[in-house]
């Protein structure tokens, strides 16, 4: 086998994440699905994330491609969280969601719906949004009302208060391809129909989805035997942003069985090479990488593709970074100060009126042209969120997000 170094694997991922150099004439849409989406729960972070990929844009260029020209969207992605997505890739990312297995159900008997059930709410939140924009108050009687009293039972318990029961298959629903985010009413998020698209029909609900009984996801065969389409196209663009890498990552990375993602790399027939004393796989015949090491300082915000899909978790947290900025082994949680493609501190950013509070802690000793990026990537912030940055060099008080 071929083997690759962790300098190569650096540097090849940076200049495919438009992290060498952010890309000139590319769209949202374009890096968005480079980095095989962009984490959304934090909204100005996503904004950020996309952003500094693209030379010049800034969070209006964001909100225009997605809530105006529609060239992304809003949804459930991989993990069950808000990303966002390229509206043309949308068939694609509901093929291989759909079809994922999934595991056993934690919510106890008189709680936790029937597969049946489940596949009544996918299909009556399909139906009241068809052209629709609704709140989530709106939707929630739209769906009791088409399916019944039990949809509407106050049994979920959520921040301090309980949530109908219809709402466990919410992200089940976006995998469906039955609504995306729609724009947002005031400070109340809607929801809507996806954009028009020759979307393949979704996989059905698994029989075992709704009840919790029977084998774990880790036993069952994936997506009831359906064919793997999708999830071999999602695997290759995970693998030409993200390789080498392992089925185990690949299956972490998108919220799934070991055992399906193996199935979905059998199907794929990805090439090994030799990397980090063991063995990951790329796309067949995508070996190039950069000629020169990698370089640069950037700020990521949270949840960062680059980090979130970024393994070996130890060579792209070296040192410290394993400990300061990492929480609990979970990357994202912490904005972190990227130098020559490895975390080298973390940073947080507060905001008043446009004045724009930057702070960084650096994990290591920086040289005085690494300050001069830094202070560059510091007045690139500012630019992306439209305010005024002031930096501060010195330890970040703010604990990881939740």
């Amino acid at each position: 086998m071929i083997e690759v170094s962790w300098s190569q694997v650096s540097a090849r991922r940076l200049e495919r994440q438009a992290l060498a150099a952010p890309s000139k004439g590319g769209t949202p849409a374009d890096v968005v699905a480079a980095m095989c989406g962009a984490h959304a729960q934090v909204m100005s972070a996503a904004e950020l994330s996309v952003a500094l990929r693209l030379d010049g844009a800034t969070r209006v260029d964001v909100r225009r491609a997605l809530w105006e020209e529609r060239t992304l969207v809003k949804t459930y992605g991989p993990r069950g969280t808000v990303h966002l997505l390229p509206a043309r890739d949308l068939p694609m990312w509901v093929d291989a969601l759909s079809r994922l297995p999934l595991g056993h159900n934690a919510f106890p008997e008189g709680i936790r719906m029937t597969a049946e059930q489940t596949a009544e709410v996918i299909e009556a939140i399909r139906v009241v949004l068809d052209g629709r924009d609704l709140t989530i108050d709106e939707l929630n009687d739209a769906v009791v009302g088409l399916t019944g009293p039990w949809a509407g039972d106050l049994v979920m318990p959520a921040f301090q208060t309980m949530w109908p029961r219809w709402r466990q298959a919410m992200a089940t629903a976006a995998h469906h391809g039955a609504f995306v985010f729609g724009p947002p009413r005031g400070r109340k998020v809607t929801y809507t129909s996806p954009p028009p698209s020759p979307a393949p029909a979704p996989a059905a609900v698994p029989a075992e989805e709704a009840t919790g009984a029977g084998a774990h996801a880790e036993e069952r065969a994936p997506g009831g035997g359906a064919a793997l389409d999708g999830a071999v196209e999602l695997l290759r663009r995970y693998l030409t942003g993200y390789g080498p890498a392992t089925p185990e990552q690949f299956a972490r990375w998108i919220g799934a069985p070991r055992s399906w993602a193996a199935r979905v790399f059998e199907a794929a027939g990805p090439e090994p090479v030799a990397f980090h004393g063991g063995t990951g796989w790329v796309v067949p015949g995508d070996i190039a990488a950069p000629a020169q090491p990698p370089a640069g300082v950037r700020l990521l915000p949270y949840f960062d593709a680059y980090v979130i899909a970024g393994r070996p978790r130890e060579l792209l947290y070296p040192g410290a970074a394993n400990s300061r900025a990492l929480a609990g082994g979970q990357a994202g949680n912490f904005p972190v100060l990227l130098v020559e493609g490895t975390v080298a501190g973390v940073w947080h950013q507060r905001r008043s009126g446009r004045r724009i509070r930057v702070t960084v802690e650096t994990l290591r000793p920086l040289t005085r042209a690494q300050y001069r990026e830094l202070d560059d990537q510091v007045a690139r912030v500012g630019e992306i969120l439209q305010g005024r940055p002031e930096l501060t060099l010195g330890p970040v008080a703010v604990g990881p997000h939740a």
